[in-house]
């Protein structure tokens, strides 16, 4: 899906019980994400990372939601697996699974891999994560193919970026990690600078003469 394209509000059987997706996400930040199976070695480090990793995502108000074209009692059945694959999971296996096995959410939110499209029967997901607004739209998508597994940590990072650059006139440089400087945005005038960063802003001088390049700590 593109950018600020708006996700359906879905209904859809999970591993957590039936779910309207706009009541269930709430005022909160999303991320969806597809599996391309499930019992499948790649898929079980995936789920389990994001399991261990979500008080991280909580902190950030970002809830989780997977899907596959699985029926429901194979997904809990797969839990199990991943709950003994990542042995620091402690209790209830923390955010649901969509059961998709008829294609329709895959298709909807254009989770399936070109090849397989038209085969709705066997066609399976690839690993395709939405993250997603409190306004319910699209503010990044990641695609992967099934033999690349993705990292938590880059999903974490983006998210520190995409909720900074929501409140703040700023934007992340290429490898920004939070802590380290950010760059103003262009359509910032350069009067603004003392009220919006009053700690200090640095520019960079460029051979081009143009100033356009400008970092602060002041976040």
């Amino acid at each position: 899906m593109r950018l600020n394209a708006v996700i359906p509000n879905f209904k859809a059987e999970t591993t957590k019980g039936p779910i309207q997706f706009y009541d269930w996400l709430g005022d909160s930040w999303g991320l969806l994400f597809s599996h391309p199976s499930d019992f499948t070695p790649v898929c079980t480090t995936e789920l389990g990372r994001m399991a261990v990793h979500n008080h991280e995502f909580q902190k950030r108000n970002v809830k989780l939601i997977a899907l596959s074209c699985d029926k429901l009692d194979s997904h809990k059945n797969w839990v199990a697996d991943i709950k003994s694959y990542c042995q620091d999971i402690c209790g209830d296996f923390p955010f649901p699974i969509i059961a998709d096995d008829k294609r329709e959410l895959a298709v909807m939110l254009d989770m399936l891999d070109e090849d397989q499209k038209d085969d709705l029967e066997a066609g399976l997901t690839v690993r395709a994560l939405y993250i997603i607004g409190p306004d319910k739209k699209v503010k990044l998508s990641m695609i992967y193919p099934a033999s690349t597994g993705r990292n938590v940590d880059e999903i974490l990072r983006v998210i520190d970026s995409l909720q900074l650059c929501a409140v703040k006139k700023v934007a992340t440089p290429a490898n920004w990690t939070p802590g380290t400087k950010v760059m103003v945005r262009p359509d910032v005038k350069d009067e603004e600078l003392p009220s919006l960063f009053p700690k200090g802003v640095d520019t960079v001088n460029m051979p081009s003469g143009v100033v356009y390049v400008r970092t602060t700590l002041d976040y």
